[in-house]
């Protein structure tokens, strides 16, 4: 452990103390997208065993390709525009609050990671649980040990930190580019999910479910492994962007999210297309390549519309909201979907198969507006999430 003290970060942070509304925004936008993301896991038939069995299933615009109607296009633009934008928007994010805890103990002049590492087990405890309970795409477990690996960077030079940087990236894009090599270029498996796992998620028990999560806990983990060098790039990036002043109210900060804007709209929207249309062979790419970039358009498009704005509207105030309890969020919807989508509960994916994708379109501005009101509710009343702080009471007794 090192003992850091205030002058280890210099730059554009000192003009960017206190609470960052942007970053609160942020958040709660991230989380309405990854539901956007979930929501079609959620209601596709075996729900979220599809991921181990039918690749085109995941895939945005696979439906469109195959049967091109007004609400297939819908569809696709709809998961087009979410497929990993707001994950890797989340994962940057991510990094932010670590710097700022970094900053904070550097201004204690406390040890680090010190402390943080039970912040860590705890994060990946949780995630545990929310993969084995509720959903099998949990990023929390992913989140906590790529944590450990950044925070410990923390305490080294900017140049050591450059070079993980660099070479997580380099080391991410040659893995992803081999893996979609090989899906263009040998045969396609036959897909589809097995009868039984639909009927697991139609008419099977919630202990069903469990056990099918943990008895193919490998596979379902599949994705945090291949992006763990992209979880690491997008960590530090996030320090480096909040080091640099990025989300901060000043002209730095404007200057900054104009250039996120340009290059990550620019290039990121064009190139989202392509690999789109081009089809489920490509889905790697977009989601895992293309999709970050975007993810920092989002963060200068949303912060440059904020710089217009005068005053905390409605939509202001309850994206920050969910932002402030983005945990609880996280975790929240998927329980939410969980119970409407599965056959223990209410079962609308059987109930509303072959009705089209308006439901599920539905389904998810319903849920982002039930996420939206109630993080709003509970703050007025309350200082934190209930998972915030759960994890507050944790730690403390841990310490």
């Amino acid at each position: 452990m090192t003992r850091v003290t205030g002058a280890v970060e210099t730059g554009s942070v000192g003009r960017t103390s206190g609470r960052l509304p942007l970053l609160d925004v942020l958040r709660g936008v991230a989380i309405l997208g990854t539901l956007a993301t979930n929501v079609w896991l959620f209601t596709a038939p075996g729900g979220e065993s599809v991921m181990l069995y039918d690749t085109g299933a995941v895939s945005p615009m696979s439906a469109f390709l195959e049967n091109p109607s007004v609400a297939t296009l819908a569809e696709g633009l709809f998961r087009t525009a979410a497929n990993g934008k707001f994950l890797a928007l989340l994962t940057l994010l991510f990094g932010v609050g670590l710097a700022i805890q970094f900053r904070s103990a550097a201004k204690r002049g406390a040890r680090w990671p010190g402390a943080y590492k039970w912040r860590a087990l705890f994060l990946f405890v949780e995630g545990s649980v929310h993969f084995t309970l509720v959903f099998a795409a949990d990023v929390l477990m992913g989140y906590a040990l790529v944590s450990l690996l950044v925070a410990w960077s923390l305490t080294r030079s900017e140049r050591f930190r450059n070079t993980v940087m660099w070479l997580s990236l380099t080391l991410h894009l040659a893995f992803i580019g081999l893996l979609t090599a090989a899906l263009v270029v040998l045969p396609e498996p036959e897909e589809g999910v097995p009868r039984e796992a639909v009927d697991l998620y139609a008419h099977g028990s919630y202990l069903d479910q469990i056990a099918f999560r943990l008895d193919n806990a490998m596979a379902l983990r599949a994705e945090p492994i291949i992006t763990f060098a992209l979880m690491t790039f997008m960590f530090l990036l996030g320090v480096r962007l909040f080091r640099a002043g990025a989300f901060g109210p000043d002209p730095t900060g404007r200057r900054i999210r104009a250039r996120l804007t340009g290059w990550g709209m620019g290039l990121g929207l064009p190139l989202t297309l392509i690999v789109s249309l081009a089809g489920p062979d490509w889905f790697l790419l977009d989601r895992y390549v293309v999709a970050p970039l975007v993810a920092l358009g989002l963060i200068g498009l949303i912060g440059r519309s904020l710089d217009r704005v005068t005053g905390d509207g409605p939509v202001v105030t309850s994206l920050g909201a969910l932002g402030r309890m983005a945990m609880t969020g996280y975790v929240a919807q998927n329980v939410v979907l969980m119970v409407l989508c599965y056959g223990f509960g209410l079962g609308l994916a059987e109930r509303m198969a072959g009705t089209g994708p308006w439901w599920v379109l539905a389904l998810w501005s319903g849920t982002s507006v039930l996420l939206l009101v109630a993080s709003t509710l509970w703050l007025r009343r309350f200082e934190q999430g209930p998972l915030e702080a759960l994890q507050r009471r944790a730690l403390s007794r841990a310490r």
